[in-house]
C-alpha cells in the first residue's frame, strides 16, 4: 500500500478518523493542563581546609587542598538526603524534590545543592536553606567529634542558589507521547473499518454463470461431441447415409 492508497483510505473513512483526531487533541490538551511545569535551582558549594592547615600558605584555604576533603564531602551529601535530613529540612520549609551530590567531573570536594518544585519562588527559598542546612550538617559533624573550630573543615558558596529555571523535557515528552499514541490508534481504526467494509464473500457462494459463458460452454460441448463420434470408414469410402447427411435430407424431403 502505497502513501496515495492511504490518502485515498483516509478521506473514504474521515468519519473514523476525524473522531479519532478530535480525541486526540482532547487528550494532549489535558496532558498539558494536568502535567505541570517543573522548575529547579541549583548552588555549588566547595568544602575548604582548616585554618591551622592554611598557615603554611598564609591563610589561603584554596592553595591547600587535601584528598580527604572529597571523602567528607561525599559523605556529607549522604548524610543531606538521608531520611532524618528529608525530615528536618522538611520542618525548616524546603518542598519539592531535592539532591545533594559532587559535581559531575569534580576535580576537589565540589557539591551541587538542587532542589526541583513547580513553585518557583518556594524552589529557590529552599534551595537558600538546603544551602545553609549543608554548611550547618557539616559543623554538626566535626563538633560531635569534638573538633576544635581552627581545625575544622570549612565550607564556601561557589555558585549561589540560581534564579529557577524551567524544566520543559518531561512534560515535552508526555505531550508527544499522548499525540503520537492517538493519532496511531486512529490510523489503526480507520484502516480496520476499511478492512471489514472490503471483507470478501463467503465460501461456498458460486456466482451465476453469465450468457457469455453459457454461450463458451455450448461452443465447448459440440467441439467434444465432434472429437467423440467415432470414425469407422475407410478412407476412400463414402459416408453412409445417416443423419445429419446430404442424402438423409433429400431422401426425408421427397420429390417437390
Amino acid at each position: 500500500m502505497d502513501l496515495a492508497e492511504i490518502w485515498r483510505v483516509m478521506r473514504r473513512r474521515w468519519y473514523v478518523l476525524l473522531p479519532g483526531l478530535l480525541i486526540t487533541a482532547a487528550l494532549t490538551t489535558g496532558v498539558y493542563l494536568l502535567v505541570p511545569v517543573e522548575y529547579r535551582s541549583q548552588s555549588t558549594v566547595t568544602l575548604l581546609n582548616s585554618k591551622k592547615a592554611t598557615v603554611a600558605f598564609d591563610g589561603n584555604p584554596f592553595l591547600s587542598t587535601q584528598a580527604s576533603l572529597t571523602g567528607m564531602a561525599d559523605g556529607l551529601a549522604r548524610n543531606l538526603n538521608s531520611d532524618d535530613s528529608k525530615a528536618d529540612l522538611k520542618a525548616q520549609g524546603v518542598t519539592g524534590e531535592y539532591e545533594a551530590k559532587i559535581a559531575d567531573n569534580a576535580q576537589g570536594p565540589f557539591m551541587w545543592l538542587t532542589v526541583t518544585g513547580t513553585d518557583p519562588t518556594a524552589v529557590l527559598k529552599s534551595d537558600q536553606i538546603l544551602t545553609a542546612y549543608a554548611e550547618k550538617r557539616l559543623q554538626e559533624f566535626q563538633a560531635q567529634q569534638q573538633v576544635t573550630p581552627d581545625a575544622m573543615i570549612r565550607m564556601a558558596t561557589i555558585v549561589p542558589p540560581q534564579k529557577p529555571e524551567p524544566q520543559t523535557k518531561t512534560r515535552l515528552q508526555y505531550l508527544v507521547m499522548a499525540g503520537a499514541l492517538g493519532f496511531v490508534l486512529s490510523l489503526v481504526a480507520t484502516f480496520f473499518v476499511e478492512a471489514r467494509r472490503r471483507a470478501p464473500a463467503k465460501p461456498g457462494r458460486h456466482r451465476p454463470a453469465t450468457p457469455e459463458a453459457g454461450a463458451g460452454a455450448g461452443v465447448d460441448n459440440g467441439a467434444e461431441a465432434a472429437a467423440e463420434a467415432p470414425a469407422d470408414r475407410t478412407p476412400g469410402t463414402p459416408a453412409a447415409p445417416g443423419v445429419g447427411t446430404p442424402e438423409a435430407v433429400s431422401s426425408t424431403a421427397g420429390p417437390t
